[in-house]
């Protein structure tokens, strides 16, 4: 076991080459053409260049409804997601709207709220028994912490937990028939109209964007982000840290010893356990990246996985290093569209490593089912379909 003045664990394997499947286009060629339901799309690979393209919105332009995410998502939703669908300086004042909600997340009491949850929920599991961490734990964490963030009551999020692990795709990755997420918005946005409150919806309902009130479809472009943009992510972080610390008591141990040497190591579990492979943009006038020739009005992908393991910017990338720093990922995004829900996310797992490190001794997992992202050009793997797991209880 370290010691406490002990540096951060160095032994941890490579990370396998279905969580960077990227390398050696990344190392040779920088782009990644792979075609996304019969849309053939230049993925940026590099760390540099992902950057450079996410600053550059002239030519890499979110201003595009239903194409920023890949594969689109048209038959499952009918409107544009705000902010993230627009660019500056619409997105900028698009984002002020709901910004003091996504804040919320650095408040003292909700920090406080969202610990004990976490806490009750590991509680509810320690009980020496074999639980299922995607449904058992990791989707209750992250509905119940939404309630927190779009300031409604927690018993609302029984009916999120019910919508299973993904907004818009059954297990396997098929998308679901129907839009239980858009019924369930314009519900809510129905009641926040006739008897509004101090939550989300309501917020929405009473906003003005460039002198007028929001649309009922802006509304619900906000509430669709809101829901399906940090689901699955979070869930998939979650489960990918635990699975990982099952499998290294040794670096649970290490951030006992020292919780402050939690954020670090957050920072680098975002880095490495990133679940979101890709974002597009539109290149209104064309583009030339490496080479490769991106006609006008069509799309490319900013890779941020691989950019995560850019071995020009990460020193040995395929390792899990808790302390190391600097770590510029770019797993919340970068520049303009930054993350809105980064916070969240931060305090969500920094909250999750606290708790164990409080209570767990030891993680064992009993078996688990990868959650596999199957492209014609790659394959990766983003999370855990199932996670059987067992906690042993720290002694007192």
């Amino acid at each position: 076991m370290p010691q406490p003045d002990s540096q951060a664990p160095q032994d941890s394997p490579q990370i396998p080459d279905a969580r960077d499947p990227f390398k050696r286009s990344r190392q040779e060629k920088g782009v990644m053409q792979c075609p996304f339901h019969g849309e053939d799309i230049a993925m940026i690979l590099r760390h540099a260049d992902v950057r450079s393209a996410a600053a550059d919105i002239e030519t890499y332009s979110s201003d595009a409804p239903f194409r920023v995410p890949i594969p689109s998502e048209e038959s499952v939703r009918t409107i544009r997601q705000l902010p993230i669908e627009t660019d500056p300086p619409d997105h900028a004042a698009y984002r002020a709207i709901t910004d003091p909600f996504f804040l919320r997340a650095k408040k003292p009491e909700v920090i406080q709220q969202a610990k004990q949850m976490i806490d009750a929920a590991i509680e509810s599991v320690m009980t020496g028994e074999t639980f299922e961490a995607v449904s058992q734990l990791a989707l209750p964490i992250q509905s119940r912490g939404l309630t927190y963030l779009l300031n409604m009551p927690e018993s609302e999020s029984e009916i999120w937990i019910d919508w299973g692990i993904h907004v818009f795709k059954v297990t396997g990755g098929e998308f679901k028939s129907g839009n239980v997420l858009e019924d369930y918005l314009n519900d809510q946005f129905d009641r926040a109209e006739s008897n509004p409150s101090d939550d989300f919806f309501s917020a929405l309902t009473q906003a003005t964007f460039q002198g007028r009130k929001l649309t009922r479809d802006e509304c619900l472009g906000f509430g669709n982000l809101a829901f399906a943009g940090g689901r699955d992510t979070i869930i998939h972080s979650l489960t990918s840290i635990l699975a990982h610390l099952g499998e290294h008591s040794d670096e649970l141990e290490y951030l006992r010893q020292d919780p402050r040497r939690i954020t670090l190591a957050s920072e680098e579990f975002f880095r490495v356990f990133m679940p979101l492979t890709v974002l597009g943009r539109v290149c209104p006038q064309g583009a030339e990246i490496h080479g490769v020739e991106v006609p006008p009005d069509h799309r490319i992908g900013l890779c941020w996985a691989s950019a995560n393991h850019d071995e020009t910017v990460f020193d040995d990338p395929g390792s899990v290093r808790l302390d190391r720093r600097p770590n510029p990922h770019v797993s919340f995004g970068f520049r303009n569209h930054l993350c809105q829900g980064a916070a969240h996310a931060r305090l969500l797992v920094r909250a999750f490593l606290e708790v164990l490190c409080d209570r767990v001794d030891r993680i064992e997992i009993v078996d688990a089912v990868e959650q596999v992202e199957q492209q014609e050009t790659f394959t990766r793997v983003v999370g855990y379909e199932s996670l059987n797991v067992r906690f042993r209880p720290l002694q007192s």
